[in-house]
Parts: C-alpha cells; sequence; structure tokens
C-alpha cells in the first residue's frame, strides 16, 4: 500500500439505506451497553495518574520531598507507559480486550493503592514507574476496541465521550482529594494521602473484574445482539470509506511512513502541555490564595465540568462537518488563550479561575480530536498496534513536561514562566496539526 497517502479529514458516511432507523436504535443499544462502563473504568484511572498533584500538597508535609522530586515523579510514569505500551496492544490482539483490560486495571490497581507505603524517593519513584508499567495500553487498547464496533463517522463523537470520561474525572477528582485528605487524615495512625492512595488505587482492581464478565471482544461474541444487528453492524463496518482510503495496511509501511511521527510530535506536545497543567493545577490555584484543600478540590472541578461539555459540542461538530484538523488547533489555540488571559488577570482569582475554564475547554476537546484523526488514517488491521506506536512516542511529553516545570517553578519563584511554557506547547501542537493533515479535495 502507498505510504504517502496523505492524511485526510474524512466524510461521514451515508447512513445504512435499508433502515435509518434500525442503525440508530442499534448504536444507541451499543453506546448504553459498553460507554458508561469504560467511562468509568478510564475515570479511574485519570484519577489513578493526577491525585499526586493533589497529594503532593500534604505529603509534603510529612515526607521531604520537594518540587523537582514530585515533577520527577510525576514524570517518570510515562516512561513506564512509554516503554510497555506497544507491547501491551500487541498482546491485546493475541488475548483479546477483555483479558488485557482484566491484566491492566488489576494490576494498576494494586500499584496505585500502594503508594500510601512510599517513605523515599527511591520508594516513590519506582511506584510511578511501575503504574505506568501497568497501565500501558490501557487507552490505545479501548480505542481500538471501540473501531471494532462504531464505524468512523461516528467515532469521533464516541472517542469524545468516553474521553469526557476524563474530564468528568477531574470533576470528582479535586473534591474527593480534598475531602479525603482533610477528613482522613490521622484515621487510624495514616494521613490524609495515604488515604487518598488507597481508596482511590483499589476499585480499579475490581473494575478490571467487572470488565471481564460485562464485555465482549467483538460484536459477533455478543449474546445481547440479534442476527439481524450483527449483519447491520457488518454492513455499517464494512463501508466505512476510513477502512478504504487509510494510510496504512502493514506496520512496516506504518514504520516509514514521516506523518506517523509527525503525529506523535502534534500529540506529544499536547500531553506535556496537558499533563503539566493538570499536575500543577492545585498548586497554582494555592498561589491564586486559596489555602482550603477542599476548596482547591472545588475550584479545580469548575473547568472541568465546562471542559466536558465542551469536549462533546466539539466533537459533535466536528463529526457533523467530517473535518477534524481545524477543529484540533482551534481547540488547541483556544487552551493556550485561556493559559494567557490567566497571566494578565495577575493571580486575581475570578479572572484567573476564567482563562482556566477557557484553557480547559480547549485541552479536553483537543484530545479525543487527535485519537479520531489517527483512527481514520490507520487500516484496522494495524489500529492497535499504531495507535499504541503513536501515543508510546507521544507520552513522552508527559515524561519532560512536569520535571521541567518543577524545576523552572523552583528557579523563577513565581508560575509566570512555566505557564508561558505550556502556553507554547499549545500553539505548536495546533500548528503542526494543520501542516501534516490536509483536507480531501
Amino acid at each position: 500500500m502507498n505510504t504517502t497517502h496523505p492524511l485526510q479529514t474524512l466524510s461521514p458516511p451515508l447512513p445504512d439505506a435499508a433502515d435509518p432507523d434500525a442503525s440508530r436504535r442499534l448504536f444507541r443499544r451499543l453506546d448504553w451497553r459498553m460507554l458508561p462502563l469504560l467511562m468509568v473504568c478510564y475515570m479511574v484511572a485519570y484519577i489513578d495518574r493526577v491525585n499526586l498533584g493533589y497529594a503532593q500538597l500534604q505529603m509534603k508535609q510529612t515526607l521531604p520531598f520537594g518540587d523537582e522530586v514530585y515533577g520527577l515523579g510525576a514524570g517518570i510514569f510515562f516512561i513506564g507507559y512509554f516503554l510497555f505500551e506497544v507491547p501491551s496492544s500487541m498482546l491485546l490482539k493475541r488475548i483479546g480486550a477483555r483479558a488485557t483490560l482484566l491484566r491492566i486495571m488489576f494490576c494498576w490497581g494494586l500499584v496505585a493503592a500502594g503508594m500510601m507505603f512510599v517513605q523515599t524517593p527511591t520508594q516513590f519513584y519506582t511506584l510511578r514507574f511501575l503504574l505506568g508499567v501497568f497501565e500501558a495500553g490501557f487507552l490505545p487498547g479501548v480505542v481500538y476496541y471501540l473501531t471494532q464496533w462504531y464505524p468512523s463517522a461516528r467515532r469521533g463523537q464516541v472517542v469524545a465521550i468516553f474521553m469526557a470520561a476524563a474530564v468528568a474525572a477531574g470533576v470528582l477528582a479535586g473534591p474527593m482529594s480534598g475531602f479525603i485528605m482533610k477528613h482522613f487524615d490521622g484515621f487510624h495512625g495514616w494521613t490524609g494521602w495515604q488515604w487518598l492512595f488507597l481508596l482511590q488505587g483499589l476499585p480499579a482492581s475490581v473494575l478490571g473484574v467487572v470488565v471481564w464478565f460485562c464485555l465482549h471482544d467483538s460484536p459477533e461474541q455478543a449474546p445481547w445482539l440479534s442476527a439481524e444487528e450483527k449483519a447491520l453492524l457488518r454492513r455499517q463496518l464494512a463501508a466505512d470509506p476510513a477502512v478504504a482510503s487509510a494510510g496504512h495496511g502493514s506496520m512496516r509501511a506504518l514504520l516509514k511512513d514521516p506523518r506517523v511521527y509527525a503525529l506523535a510530535l502534534v500529540d506529544f506536545l499536547l500531553i506535556g502541555a496537558n499533563y503539566a497543567l493538570v499536575f500543577w493545577m492545585p498548586t497554582l490555584i494555592k498561589g491564586w490564595g486559596v489555602t482550603d484543600l477542599v476548596q482547591i478540590g472545588l475550584y479545580a472541578a469548575v473547568p472541568q465540568v465546562l471542559g466536558v461539555v465542551g469536549m462533546v459540542l466539539i466533537g459533535r461538530s466536528s463529526d457533523r462537518r467530517g473535518e477534524r484538523r481545524w477543529h484540533y488547533a482551534a481547540s488547541s489555540f483556544l487552551a493556550a488563550f485561556g493559559l494567557w488571559i490567566t497571566i494578565q488577570s495577575q493571580n486575581h482569582l475570578a479572572l484567573s479561575m476564567l482563562g482556566l475554564c477557557i484553557a480547559v475547554i480547549g485541552l479536553a476537546a483537543a484530545t479525543p480530536l487527535f485519537i479520531t484523526v489517527v483512527t481514520e488514517y490507520l487500516a484496522r488491521p494495524v489500529a492497535a498496534t499504531g495507535i499504541a506506536f503513536i501515543n508510546s512516542l507521544a507520552i513522552l511529553g508527559g515524561a519532560v513536561s512536569p520535571p521541567v516545570i518543577g524545576m523552572i517553578n523552583a528557579r523563577a519563584g513565581n508560575p509566570v514562566p512555566a505557564i508561558y511554557f505550556v502556553l507554547a506547547l499549545y500553539v505548536l501542537s495546533g500548528l503542526l496539526m494543520l501542516a501534516v493533515v490536509r483536507r480531501r479535495r
């Protein structure tokens, strides 16, 4: 297959001509059967990734760790993720989605809960690395799983709805983390941050077992679909134009394509900006004069609520217009604009929160748009490994940016230079997407 095939913005296919009502009923049924459980799993995954940003506010009182230690610990998670994401996704195709998600979630839940026993930087770095190792492959695995059930024209909104779980998790993570650390501190001799890791880690292991019993690896294995529904779904997937126009039919062709690496760089910049902002957001809000842990969590939740709404609406607009590149670029630029407002507000709480809300709407919308672009570019036979390969390169952005922000904060003594750094990452990511992706003539 031609490896120089241009990455294109695809137009939605025509609805099923035989019975569009049956098609709508079918996909509504898929939505309610799979998405709620997958979203809960992603919420737990996201909370286990970012709860360190809240825990560090209290850990600094009991452990002699500075900003640079926390920044490195936040980043080293992504090193483990990078090293094991492609192998995890290759294993997914061999053992199936259910077994893969069971393995991933059960193990990462135990490690996330084990963070409560950290006492030294070495222990801290080791568990953060292992958390990345065990969580590797979760997001690409779920995205690949969705490609087995949804054609490309419906995938943008479905991926956006699924990934809205991360933003919804941000809504819950702040108030929940603040409440646990404030009210459980000293309970049975454990500190609040220890209870935080225990209570937010173990649910992942339980959910892994639930996934095993509730999901099925493919439509053909689903006993809750009728023969007519399976046939309709097969027709929709077979007629998907993304399959015919995908840029790659083999892993070798994918590895030779420079656009694959350009896309990985787009996501590298986006992930670097997103996780820098999310990890340091509690510290940023505290710097605006908010000191109570519960209040910090509540203030952090406000932008996330707006981010959920913006993510779904922008994803729906992208599907309706069959356009990805400008929707992504506009979302990235919106995130940068929000951070610019935060800088100009000079720590005025109301204006700073306004800027943060705008930034989170942009960053929340950009991520599912990027994933949709990638799923439309990759042929289905290499989708799982291809998504994992791109994401494994891009995830290093999360390994680089938190330590860089930690060093900038430690040396500058104020957050403004670090915010400018994150702002620049968003702008560069949007510009690069416009350069890499070309609209079909």
